[in-house]
């Protein structure tokens, strides 16, 4: 392709650390999509006859087909996937396959596919983020009253509801969702003609180009065109994030499934067994998303290191984007469908939440409240009050709400008969009823808001 200028061939290694084919090879059907709307922008314009466009249409869509039936053999030789598909196009077309090329370059066909390939994954990632949404949704209003612990230092530290703490979940993949759409919205401009860097002396049609593949406008800058890869970051950041939130659950999943908590109960379908020890059942789909995420997080990481020191415009450092970013959003893919999995496949033991709800003083606060609300004692002196009565109930190893009136009122003794109302760890959650709370009520209301918002969009 650009032997005109060299005398002899590259070394082997120069070939083995040249060749991008071996990854490039997943963006074929963007090359071919782009490759389409240049064509029949070139006859558009005028630059290329509709005899050539024909043929050129023609060989394209039989190339497109031998791959899809995986009758395609794709060569190390021919460096990547834009020279792929031209030469085996030359092969069936003759010399009209060599005006394809005419008013573009490699630099702005592959920022095209890229930012195509991007768009489509993006996509399908936020349908999946939907569907975990839906899963927690739906577990949670099943769950809206059921007690368990809510920890502050990994302590407990105020009873919550199961669904409570599923439907924070769907909020923080709401957010990853609304990161992964302005992602896609800023990378949605065409850099196909601004060719290597400067545009081109040809009449082309940018907007034509732009519009045939469903971008909102042609790139504004031929330079930024060609070297700009932040959409790529902004993915792999979104990516990261989203990585990093299904850590977080995947750790409480691998708690709670211990013998230690005792919260939930994951099925054969995402556990594992020991080599060694018959009596296990490890979470390994949970300890998995939890690892992944360190591989997205690694992508981004080494796109941000790769693009820190390129002057404008394009290197062949940029070459790096793609197996990360592949790789990066092929795992965050994998992860949401294992978490939507298991979400769905947990069953939690309400007995075991509920009773380790109410260990560590964890309705202190709701003392304390009433002190508050009933007393009108301030609430420092409140706070003071109730620490002193945790420290008696844990002298003598029992809960709050077994210290009998006496003993209350001895610490202050405008304490009633009252006070044991708001003791005990069910009566803790319906109390929570401000906006955001624990309340049951609440969180029933929260799940089905989120359940008739996304099944609405799923139509």
């Amino acid at each position: 392709m650009w032997g005109g200028r060299f005398a002899t061939g590259p070394d082997a290694i120069m070939e083995e650390i040249n060749a991008s084919i071996d990854f490039d090879k997943r963006l074929w059907r963007q090359d071919i999509r782009g490759s389409l709307a240049h064509a029949a922008m070139l006859e558009a314009t005028g630059i290329l006859t509709g005899e050539d466009v024909a043929a050129i249409t023609a060989g394209l869509k039989a190339v497109e087909a031998d791959i899809e039936a995986e009758r395609f053999t794709f060569s190390r030789a021919l460096e990547d996937v834009h020279m792929n598909i031209e030469n085996d196009l030359k092969e069936r077309i003759g010399p009209a396959a060599g005006r394809l090329h005419t008013a573009r370059s490699r630099n702005d066909q592959v920022a095209t596919d890229m930012r195509l390939w991007v768009r489509d994954t993006l996509d399908q990632i936020d349908e999946q983020m939907a569907d975990l949404q839906l899963a927690l949704a739906e577990k949670a209003l099943a769950h809206a009253g059921s007690v368990m612990p809510g920890f502050t230092h990994l302590q407990s530290a105020q009873p919550v509801t199961f669904g409570h703490h599923l439907l924070a979940y769907v909020e923080m993949l709401s957010r990853d969702r609304g990161r992964v759409r302005d992602a896609r919205a800023r990378l949605n401009e065409c850099p196909l003609g601004a060719a290597a860097l400067a545009g081109t002396s040809f009449p082309i049609d940018r907007h034509m180009t732009a519009q045939a593949l469903g971008f909102d406008r042609p790139t504004a800058n031929s330079l930024d065109s060609v070297s700009d890869r932040d959409f790529v970051l902004e993915t792999l950041a979104a990516a990261s994030i989203c990585a990093m939130h299904l850590s977080r659950l995947a750790e409480e999943i691998v708690l709670w499934a211990t013998p230690q908590f005792g919260f939930v109960r994951l099925s054969d379908s995402f556990s594992t067994g020991s080599s060694i020890m018959p009596q296990k059942r490890n979470p390994d789909a949970a300890e998995l998303v939890r690892g992944k995420a360190g591989r997205v997080f690694g992508a981004l990481q080494a796109m941000l290191t790769m693009m820190k020191g390129l002057p404008l415009t394009y290197s062949k450092d940029m070459q790096e984007d793609k197996e990360g970013t592949f790789d990066a959003l092929q795992t965050l893919s994998l992860c949401l469908a294992a978490m939507a999995g298991m979400v769905r496949d947990m069953e939690p033991d309400l007995k075991a939440m509920k009773r380790a709800a109410g260990l560590g003083y964890a309705t202190a606060t709701d003392l304390a409240d009433w002190l508050v609300r009933v007393l009108k004692m301030p609430f420092r002196d409140a706070h003071h009050v109730t620490g002193k009565l945790v420290g008696i109930a844990s002298a003598k190893g029992v809960g709050l709400e077994k210290l009998s009136l006496e003993e209350m009122q001895a610490v202050e003794p405008q304490i009633t008969e009252a006070i044991f109302a708001v003791l005990g760890v069910t009566q803790s959650v319906r109390s929570r009823t401000s906006h955001g709370g624990t309340a049951p009520a609440n969180v029933g209301r929260q799940a089905r808001r989120w359940l008739a918002q996304l099944r609405k969009a799923r139509g």
